[in-house]
């Protein structure tokens, strides 16, 4: 699949796209899948209410648009309290992963190897209509928690942060003073951090010590991870009192948390009216919020695009013959490619004027890439390093042939998987 801009979907985006609009989702973008998109998926078992669907075909046919080249961030908790503990959380519009160990191939490169992530393997699960016990029950408890959402003691909590004379005119004018506020250096904010953020409490002690050791730094400093998830939470709270956000509606709360990750993004995608208001103010790394409804209409044209291409092109493959956008048509797909990945023009030209490109390169790449997984050797636990600092990163995953009306694969590309098998 095409490496492109890094992006955060919500569950009603994918909702609205066909199979084979999900295609070109999952070839033109690198996905991030948020933890949140997985539980929201999976609580749909439990929902009901569906016409022509039983809830696990529901989310079955979900988990078949979800794309295959996603990769699915760490838990945005465990990220604010490594921050807050002092392993920082690098803010670079890509996704944070882990499970990864590192190895040393035979040629004495050093890499990091991930085997197929779990949630992988559970949508792949999910597609065919298998749901585990667990799933069955964890779904039944997310459904209840949402029933049972109330928001007034922290609100009360909260409120107080706020002096009487100061009245908030929008979610702008809120945004604004909670920018302002998280640059304190007392540590009455960093304990009010610890509440609002739900930090353990077997942290907080050295938390304080690290903060006391730094010689008491602003929160916006010394935590600017935890920091701007503090942020999204006090927007969501105060919004609630300005009467800006609705008290009617407490999933309003769970859809504020994919806000959490747009740190971990390049382009965030919603259908949400909330998404819409809100996560324009917390794009501070130059994201770009994309509505859904006009992303749909541009894999659309894509979809038609590639459509009429000949028989004897589409059966090579999406991963031959889509490796940059269709530069004979112009969609958002394409501003976005030229914002994130400015030079693909270029090497999208220098491809098309190549004429000895061999026909057996891409199953080269696969056997290459095989034998480097195979011969490679775990190293000790104090040798591990990032995937940034190493000579490559290889992703494990099960690619299918085809995905809706589409071959993904080169033939060649199959007959090495099948070898491998």
């Amino acid at each position: 699949m095409s490496v492109g801009p890094i992006i955060i979907f919500d569950k009603s985006t994918l909702q609205s796209l066909s199979v084979d609009e999900s295609c070109w989702l999952d070839n033109f973008f690198l996905s991030n899948i948020t933890p949140l998109f997985f539980v929201e998926t999976l609580a749909d078992l439990e929902k009901k209410g569906y016409s022509n669907l039983t809830p696990q075909q529901v989310v079955g046919e979900l988990a078949k648009k979800t794309p295959i080249g996603a990769y699915p961030n760490i838990h945005y908790h465990s990220l604010v309290v490594h921050d807050l503990l002092g392993n920082k959380v690098k803010m670079s519009n890509r996704p944070i992963i882990g499970g990864g160990v590192t190895k040393i191939s035979p040629e004495g490169k050093v890499g990091v190897h991930f085997k197929q992530f779990p949630e992988t393997e559970a949508l792949q699960r999910w597609q065919k209509n298998e749901f585990l016990k667990i799933e069955h029950n964890f779904a039944r408890q997310w459904r209840q928690s949402l029933s049972n959402l109330n928001f007034e003691l922290m609100i009360g909590f909260i409120k107080n942060i706020v002096p009487s004379a100061i009245k908030f005119k929008d979610l702008k004018g809120i945004k604004e003073f909670i920018d302002q506020f998280v640059t304190g250096n007392d540590k009455e904010l960093l304990i009010f951090a610890f509440e609002v953020l739900g930090i353990p409490e077997n942290a907080r002690n050295i938390i304080l010590s690290r903060w006391s050791k730094e010689k008491n730094p602003s929160l916006n400093k010394f935590a600017p991870y935890a920091t701007y998830v503090l942020k999204v939470d006090l927007l969501f709270y105060l919004g609630l009192v300005s009467s800006f956000i609705s008290r009617e509606r407490p999933s309003n709360k769970i859809d504020l948390a994919y806000l959490y990750y747009l740190p971990f993004c390049m382009v965030f995608v919603s259908n949400d009216r909330l998404h819409k208001r809100t996560a324009p103010l917390f794009m501070e790394l130059g994201q770009t919020f994309i509505n859904g409804q006009d992303l749909k209409l541009d894999l659309g044209k894509l979809d038609k695009h590639y459509s009429e291409l000949p028989e004897e092109v589409k059966l090579q493959g999406i991963m031959r013959f889509a490796t940059y956008p269709p530069e004979e048509i112009n969609t958002v797909i394409h501003k976005l490619w030229d914002k994130y990945l400015p030079v693909w023009r270029k090497h999208s030209q220098q491809k098309k004027t190549k004429t000895d490109f061999p026909k057996d390169s891409d199953k080269d790449l696969v056997e290459h890439l095989n034998k480097i997984e195979e011969k490679s050797v775990p190293v000790s636990t104090k040798e591990q390093i990032t995937a940034d600092e190493a000579d490559h990163v290889i992703f494990q995953r099960i690619m299918p042939v085809k995905k809706g009306k589409w071959r993904l694969v080169p033939p060649e590309v199959e007959e090495a998987i099948k070898t491998k098998k």
